[in-house]
């Protein structure tokens, strides 16, 4: 695994370690749910996984007045539906004490 980013293969032999199962049966279940994730979130419903967090479709208003990038040239933006993740409770909490967890750390010189 490479420093601060996983894949999906590395999740899948993060699970297969984990539940002691062989990669080949963890992978298709891994696809599956990613699937029905996304096939849910298409369908415009929202997703709720306690204690982890919330995937849900939100609308983005349009704009008339924005800008490309590249060009500088002004264009207008129409309304748009956005894929949005919400972390839960213990989620956050979990980020925050890491966080703090880090920052101390590299205050004190030590490398974790």
């Amino acid at each position: 695994m490479n420093g601060k980013k996983i894949t999906k293969a590395d999740l899948v032999e993060l699970v297969s370690l984990k539940a002691g199962f062989d990669r080949r049966d963890v992978k298709p279940v891994i696809d599956i749910l990613l699937e029905e994730i996304k096939r849910v979130m298409v369908n415009s419903m929202t997703i709720e996984l306690r204690g982890f967090g919330t995937f849900e479709v939100k609308v983005r208003k349009g704009k008339q007045k924005a800008r490309n990038p590249k060009t500088g040239e002004p264009v207008s933006v129409p309304a748009h539906r956005v894929a949005v993740f919400r972390p839960g409770k213990e989620l956050k909490r979990d980020v925050w004490v890491l966080t703090k967890k880090s920052s101390i750390d590299t205050i004190s010189g030590s490398d974790v």
